[in-house]
């Protein structure tokens, strides 16, 4: 018994455990999820959308010009079917759209075909509403190519989250924050 529990041996195991969250997808995917923190609110308020010209194709909802949103509280978010952060905040962020999405508008962009996504939401049970960008975004959604990248405009354009990687979207910070803002609408 003391050769199989033999600081080796444990250690052993943990390398493979480690191992296999990182390299198994859906795990890989659980422990992002497991370690999301909620995104930090801008204080500041420095950030502000200043031009709305963006044209949205709608893949699983009409297509919009972002300047229809002008006076709406939205959240932002570029993404893709094959990023596993994007997939580890997927589940929590359809959580916060299931509660939210009569009250804010939700933005979620990504460069994939409807087949691609349509595909990975009936697997997943999402109904997010998905567009194509057919021009180019505020300056501020530039800002990184990284995905996934969040942002959350209130009413009046202020940019009160900017995040980019997994987060806890459905947090009672962000709640909080959305409550807020809807509330000052």
């Amino acid at each position: 018994m003391k050769k199989i529990l033999s600081k080796n041996n444990i250690s052993n195991a943990i390398f493979i455990i480690a191992l296999a969250i990182i390299i198994y997808p859906p795990t890989r995917e659980w422990f992002m999820r497991q370690i999301a923190f909620s995104p930090s609110i801008n204080t500041s308020k420095e950030k502000v959308i200043n031009n709305y010209e963006w044209q949205l194709k709608g893949l699983n909802t009409k297509s919009i010009n972002f300047d229809e949103l002008k006076d709406e509280v939205v959240f932002v978010n570029f993404w893709a079917t094959w990023c596993p952060p994007c997939r580890a905040e997927m589940p929590i962020i359809q959580e916060l759209y299931d509660t939210y999405k009569n009250k804010v508008s939700f933005v979620f962009v990504t460069n994939e075909n409807w087949e691609t996504v349509n595909s990975y939401f009936v697997k997943n049970g999402y109904d997010l509403p998905v567009y194509n960008s057919l021009s180019n975004p505020p300056q501020l959604f530039t800002e990184t190519n990284s995905i996934p990248a969040t942002y959350i405009i209130n009413s009046k354009g202020v940019v009160l989250v900017n995040k980019t990687g997994a987060a806890n979207w459905n947090s009672s910070k962000i709640r909080n924050l959305l409550d807020e803002s809807i509330k000052n609408k």
